[in-house]
């Protein structure tokens, strides 16, 4: 898994925790964190993906 994916999935890990911690404390600021975990999802999937289709193109 490229390094740059790893960074993504972290920080998703994060955010994810972030938010429940969020929620259940009652604080709408949770949305946010909600928001940059799916942002953050999305990097993890598109470097893991970028890395795939190098790979098959080098050979």
């Amino acid at each position: 898994m490229p390094r740059l994916a790893l960074y993504a999935l972290v920080v998703c890990l994060l955010a994810v925790a972030a938010a429940v911690v969020s929620f259940v404390q009652g604080n709408l600021l949770g949305i946010v964190w909600v928001l940059l975990a799916g942002l953050s999802s999305n990097m993890c999937w598109y470097y893991v993906k970028r890395e795939k289709d190098r790979k098959s193109v080098t050979g």
